[in-house]
């Protein structure tokens, strides 16, 4: 249970190590479908993609897989899919999880190498087995034995920045690498990663969501994040709406985060207010080591209010609707 007051005591320790809470963007109010919301300004083109589904009545589960293999494809892109940074072995591994909200129907891979689009197995995981999640060798054989073709995703571009981390290899995560990757400034030891997340409402009023991810680069191998985890990284219900994160994910997985969203939302907090107090609770274990990472939460209700937070400056996510097409900066706890 969240202990506010203990909370407000933290909170003036830590403007004394010059923590401030800042605005900057509202929780949209309007109430609206269908919608899709993505993690990041790259999650624009996903949400493009994944409207030609959804925009024009289809699932949102199949809605939100077609979003994501964009970020998959994308060879520029060293956070997700083809061209994500390897692990310290020079091993590019992905995780993914997809998420249907009307029955709670979910599908996942993790650690899964030489596949293109990891979302589309998840999505197979959860339609042609009793399982929710496959990893490592028993996810790929599966991918193989329903079409997939093995690729190596070790660009060029990501095997040289390896290399040249292998030359110090300092593990020290940035805070907010997709800026640095945006800016083309990943090198050395500017090694933290991010996500695609993605929740939307079809027409219907169904609820679903998909995250996909490389992982944090240069990881220990065999390393999983929150990304695949079903309530950590995504988790959708059509009773409530959806949340899905992004950031290190070892503080998500210790605070069920997404899931965490939605029951608070069920409670009747609105998105964004969901989504600050999740933060608030990976904040309050560690004031100190929050300083040092950094966790986003985005968030939908089933009424298409939107909302995010995250712990540092800099997280922000893209809305695709009837109404809008824009990028918002969430609200955050600390410069």
């Amino acid at each position: 249970m969240f202990d506010r007051r203990k909370f407000i005591k933290i909170s003036s320790f830590t403007s004394l190590l010059g923590f401030t809470k800042v605005a900057a963007a509202s929780d949209a109010s309007a109430i609206i479908k269908p919608i899709v919301i993505s993690t990041w300004d790259f999650g624009k083109e996903a949400n493009t993609e994944a409207w030609k589904i959804i925009g024009a009545g289809g699932n949102v589960v199949d809605a939100v897989e077609a979003g994501v293999k964009i970020p998959e494809a994308d060879p520029n892109n060293q956070s997700v899919g083809y061209g994500g940074l390897p692990d310290r072995d020079g091993r590019v591994t992905l995780d993914a999880c997809i998420m249907d909200g009307s029955n709670l129907s979910c599908g996942s891979v993790a650690c899964l190498e030489n596949i293109v689009h990891p979302i589309s197995v998840a999505k197979l995981v959860m339609q042609k087995t009793p399982h929710v999640m496959l990893v490592g060798d028993g996810a790929l054989q599966f991918a193989l034995a329903n079409g997939f073709i093995k690729t190596n995703l070790l660009t060029p571009k990501s095997e040289h920045d390896w290399k040249e981390w292998l030359k110090k290899a300092e593990y020290k995560p940035a805070i907010n690498i997709e800026k640095e990757l945006s800016n083309k400034k990943i090198i050395g030891d500017k090694n933290n990663h991010d996500t695609i997340g993605m929740i939307a409402i079809d027409a219907t009023g169904n609820v679903g969501g998909a995250c996909s991810t490389s992982g944090l680069a240069y990881k220990m191998h065999g390393r999983v994040g929150d990304s695949p985890i079903i309530g950590a990284g995504l988790y959708a219900d059509s009773e409530v709406g959806a949340a899905t994160s992004s950031g290190m994910g070892e503080e998500v997985i210790r605070t069920c985060g997404s899931h965490t969203v939605v029951e608070l939302m069920r409670q009747g907090y609105l998105p964004e207010e969901a989504c600050k107090k999740a933060v608030e609770r990976i904040i309050i274990r560690n004031p100190e080591r929050a300083k040092t990472l950094q966790v986003g939460f985005l968030a939908l209700n089933k009424k298409g209010e939107f909302g995010a937070y995250a712990i540092h400056k800099g997280f922000n996510y893209a809305v695709k609707s009837n109404n809008e097409e824009k990028i918002y900066d969430a609200k955050y706890f600390m410069d």
